[in-house]
């Protein structure tokens, strides 16, 4: 039921890991097959602005019957603390009845630090799920070996 949540902390915590030798994320797609099988696209463009085009339209329409996928971008977001970096994770669970989940994971690239996951999109379930869901979102930032370590080791929870 919270699969998507969890696929969500997990392409976060791979974002986390990318971004903390310095660098912006190229837009990445992290999706689970109906197979089973696991899998992740980057959408390589001259221009980012042009592979989170790419990622979005390809999360919008999965053209490949996906289960569940989400997409990772390098962002801003604006806190009571003024505009910080943050990793926007998009998650989606298709189907019959589909769910999504937009998580903002604010972070300083210098020196690095990780703060508080920000919940800014829940739809297809009510509001009483939404620990649930940050369960889930967690679950999968710790089935990330390198991204959890990265994210445990600079974790600011100041914002």
């Amino acid at each position: 039921m919270y699969d998507f949540a969890r696929l969500a902390g997990f392409f976060a915590a791979h974002g986390v890991w990318s971004v903390s030798d310095g660098g912006p994320l190229t837009p990445l797609l992290g999706y689970d097959e109906v197979n089973g099988q696991r899998g992740m696209t980057r959408f390589v463009a001259e221009d980012i602005a042009e592979g989170a085009r790419k990622g979005r339209e390809e999360l919008e329409t999965n053209p490949a019957g996906r289960l569940r996928a989400v997409l990772v971008l390098d962002a801003y977001i604006h806190l009571e603390s003024g505009k910080v970096d943050a990793l926007i994770a998009e998650a989606v669970e298709y189907g019959p009845a589909p769910k999504k989940l937009v998580i903002a994971v604010p972070y300083r690239p210098e020196p690095f630090a990780v703060h508080r996951p920000k919940f800014l999109e829940i739809e297809g379930f009510p509001d009483a799920e939404t620990g649930n869901l940050a369960d889930a979102f967690f679950a999968g930032v710790d089935a990330h070996e390198q991204g959890n370590a990265v994210w445990s080791a600079h974790l600011d929870e100041s914002i």
